[in-house]
């Protein structure tokens, strides 16, 4: 078949799926096609129909498909659930086939059937379950029946041990009754033995009720006979006596014979010895009895309970009351404590019960997910577990407590499926980025681009750590196919790097090489700097080990241009005289500064400040001539004598076309550090201006030690300045405090001239008596000081400061707080001291003595 047969085939049956589908194919847009989609879905196609649709649709619309992939998964599932359901019936029918149902097995097969996501809510698992639980209930109904015979069977026969301590008489009054009694029992127990459930039983229940029948008809057949004997020896005088020792004295006594004697009494040494041994063995049962119950010991007390119970049935005649009385005390407290260790226990298989019944009666929202049902569900059994182990188990309680966890634990059933489709969905995401990672790998095997292929590889690993989650078991499968696709993807890369490495390396000995040379090369330095970078463009490496290269590269160079500026420096002639002067004292400033005296730092700073002004060496004591001490103006003659230097000749000189400079004069040099020394820069006119009186050039080490000296100290000095402004500003407030006039600190330490004046006023104010007037203005004043410091005032007074603001406004003519703000902390001063108050004085003082 040719290209166009194949073409023409295909296209034929994309038009029989268009048609079967209702026109899906041909729809115009995505969710013409979707609704087309879900109206054939409607119909139920089958899904040979489905998975066609789906193939072709897939490569089309996969919105549209998604339609028919979950249909087709509801399939699947469903199938999967048939198959399941099929298996567990096939289970729960060979149980139900054996003559003999184990109630074990039986639980275990509805628990299980749980576990592996069985759905016994449908056919045939619903009937069979039902069925089980029918079973299992006759079965337990039928234990309860031979248990109820096996008690009915121990009163028969003590009824007749007790008829047979009374007169034959009255034994022959009840013979009828009893007889019916004995036959009734023996018909239920034939008719429990005949029952479908017996083979189910377990051995210990069937042994019980045929050793009851056994014993019952042994003790009746004997009492019958002797009854029996005794009837006839009554009517006749020569038969013989029965066994019984009741019936046989009444019947001697009736023929008038000698009743005989009773036996001797045993000897009293061989009764007293009999009484020890049996007082012995009694005592040890109840030692034994008694450690365990004080222990808490519930599993082993029934033990030693039916060890001195059967100490009593064999010694019991020969012991005294007393201990009789204690042992009868012991197996009471031993009966309560098995009981209520029944009743505990039952106790917490209720709660336990209530727990599991919860799980899945709690509302929609507050439901635990998934893990945490699962978890809470393993806690619950293994609590049932540990509580059997304490105590006979409840199989009552056991069947609704499987049920309710078997009802929550489809919670988890739904959690598992949904994980391991997501799981699922996440493997396949993975192996399609890992076929990715080969086809970029194979499309990428001649390409040089390096960085871009970093960046690519970085992306692949970022979408694989954003893959989703997957089992230890799938991530252990996917793993090593994802670590083999990197590392070929990486070969070409690492091999780039590989060399890149090596051409560094090569680099770094050239650096190192060109370090050691006598003459620095800054040109060759400059170019090997060129290639480095180059070749880091070209070829990235891992941040570090580019990192650790760079440093090694560049190491030697640095200690290169170290050791040439260490030349530089010890080339540099030693300072002169007024460099040294200017040094000493900046030394002395230094000291000055450490030691915290402010005079001290203030006549330092002069010091420096006049050795940085100090004239420049004259001509009688150096004996040079003085003529070229000072420049010539610019339209004076020269003489060139020869004691004095010919200018130099101006060969090329910038042009300044500016108005009013002259064409003949060399350009001004720039407002540099000569400026900050105190020189001038030329004026406009052009002339240059001669140098102050401010010393000769500084050299650069001195004039920046001299300047970090100056700075530091007048930083030191701003500090002390403030430590003393606030001490004295404390010391006022102190005075306040006090009422002390004398106290006021002096005007100078205050903020000297400008307070002078008020300094008085506030003396004043002090040695008076806080008056009521004052007081009265001293809140206004407050806020006039504020207004005039400019500082924040308390949130509990901000209206009372905007209404004296406005009514401010209102005066333009009265003076401003800022005029009368002396007069304000005098009005203060005057008032009655209080520590708000004077917080807000000290505010607004700290901003007004510093103007």
């Amino acid at each position: 078949m040719n290209l166009s047969d194949k073409t023409s085939a295909a296209h034929s049956d994309l038009q029989q799926l268009d048609a079967r589908t209702g026109g899906a194919f041909s729809a115009p847009t995505s969710g013409e096609r979707a609704a087309r989609l879900r109206e054939w879905l409607a119909s139920e196609p089958d899904a040979d129909a489905l998975a066609e649709v789906y193939r072709e649709m897939s490569q089309r619309d996969k919105g549209a498909a998604k339609l028919l992939k979950e249909r087709l998964d509801d399939i699947r599932r469903a199938k999967a659930q048939d198959a399941m359901a099929e298996e567990w019936a096939t289970r729960a029918r060979a149980l139900l086939a054996q003559p003999r149902l184990n109630l074990a097995d039986a639980m275990a097969w509805q628990r299980d059937a749980a576990k592996a996501g069985a759905p016994l809510s449908r056919e045939p698992l619903a009937s069979l379950r039902q069925q089980l639980a029918e079973r299992m209930k006759a079965i337990e109904d039928l234990q309860h029946r031979v248990l109820v015979a096996k008690e009915a069977a121990v009163l028969l026969a003590q009824r007749i041990e007790v008829l047979s301590t009374k007169s034959w008489l009255e034994a022959q009054a009840a013979l009828d009754s009893l007889r019916q009694d004995v036959a009734n029992w023996q018909a239920q127990a034939q008719a429990l033995m005949q029952d479908a459930g017996w083979a189910s039983l377990e051995p210990r229940h069937q042994n019980a009720l045929d050793g009851s029948r056994q014993q019952l008809g042994i003790v009746w057949e004997a009492f019958e006979a002797a009854l029996a004997q005794a009837i006839a020896a009554a009517a006749d005088p020569q038969a013989p006596l029965p066994a019984v020792p009741v019936w046989a004295d009444e019947l001697r006594a009736a023929r008038g014979e000698v009743v005989p004697a009773p036996v001797a009494a045993v000897d009293p040494t061989e009764l007293a010895a009999r009484q020890a041994q049996a007082v012995r063995a009694v005592t040890v049962a109840m030692e034994a009895l008694d450690k365990e119950l004080a222990e808490g010991h519930v599993k082993a007390a029934p033990k030693a309970a039916a060890q001195l119970r059967q100490a009593l049935k064999e010694h019991g005649r020969h012991i005294p009351a007393a201990v009789e009385a204690q042992a009868q005390a012991l197996l009471a407290k031993s009966g309560e404590l098995e009981g209520w260790q029944r009743w505990r226990a039952d106790q917490l298989r209720e709660e336990l019960l209530a727990k599991a019944v919860a799980l899945t009666q709690s509302p929609e929202g507050q439901r635990l997910g998934g893990r945490k049902m699962q978890e809470t569900l393993r806690q619950l059994r293994e609590q049932w577990k540990t509580v059997d182990q304490g105590g006979a188990p409840n199989h009552a309680l056991w069947k609704k407590f499987d049920e309710a966890c078997n009802e929550a634990h489809k919670v988890v059933e739904a959690w598992l499926g949904q994980l391991k489709q997501q799981n699922e969905a996440n493997r396949a995401q993975r192996l399609a980025l890992i076929e990715e990672v080969k086809a970029w790998t194979a499309a990428h095997a001649d390409a040089t681009d390096w960085k871009q292929q970093v960046r690519d590889l970085h992306a692949f690993s970022e979408r694989w750590r954003q893959a989703g989650h997957l089992s230890e078991k799938l991530f252990a499968e996917v793993h090593p196919l994802w670590k083999a696709a990197m590392a070929q993807a990486h070969e070409r890369l690492e091999a780039a790097q590989a060399e890149s490495v090596q051409r560094r390396q090569a680099l770094i000995e050239e650096a190192r090489q060109l370090a050691q040379s006598p003459a620095l090369r800054v040109d060759a330095v400059k170019a090997l700097q060129q290639r480095w970078q180059q070749e880091a463009h070209a070829v990235p490496l891992d941040r570090r080990q580019e990192q650790k290269l760079w440093e090694a590269f560049r190491q030697p160079i640095d200690e290169a241009f170290a050791r040439k500026s260490a030349a530089r420096d010890k080339a540099v002639e030693a300072l002169h005289a007024h460099d040294q002067a200017v040094l000493d004292a900046v030394r002395a400033l230094e000291a000055a500064t450490a030691s915290g005296d402010a005079q001290q730092i203030r006549s330092a700073m002069a010091a420096v400040q006049a050795a940085m002004r100090q004239e420049a060496v004259t001509p009688a004591q150096t004996g040079a001539d003085p003529a070229p001490a000072t420049e010539p103006a610019a339209d004076a003659p020269i003489d060139p004598t020869p004691s004095q230097a010919a200018p130099r000749k101006l060969v090329a000189m910038r042009g300044d076309d500016r108005p009013g400079v002259g064409k003949g004069l060399p350009a001004a040099r720039p407002a540099g550090r000569d400026a900050e020394a105190g020189r001038q820069r030329p004026d406009r006119s052009g002339g240059r201006a001669l140098r102050e009186s401010r010393g000769p050039r500084l050299s650069d080490a001195v004039f920046r030690a001299q300047r970090q000296a100056m700075e530091q100290a007048d930083q030191v000095l701003r500090k002390l300045a403030a430590q003393a402004h606030g001490e004295a500003l404390m010391q006022l407030l102190h005075a306040w405090q006090q009422r002390a006039a004398d106290a006021v600190p002096p005007a100078q330490a205050l903020g000297g001239k400008a307070v002078a004046a008020a300094r008085a006023s506030w003396v004043n104010a002090l040695a008076a008596a806080p008056s009521a007037e004052a007081q009265a203005r001293s809140a206004e004043s407050l806020l006039r000081l504020e207004i005039a410091a400019d500082v924040p005032t308390p949130a509990a007074h901000l209206d009372d400061r905007r209404a004296l603001q406005l009514k401010l406004l209102t005066r333009r003519h009265d003076p401003a707080p800022a005029d009368t703000w002396a007069q304000d902390v005098a009005t203060v001063l005057s008032s009655a001291y209080e520590a708000q108050a004077a917080k807000r004085l000290q505010a607004a003082l700290k901003a007004l003595l510093r103007r």
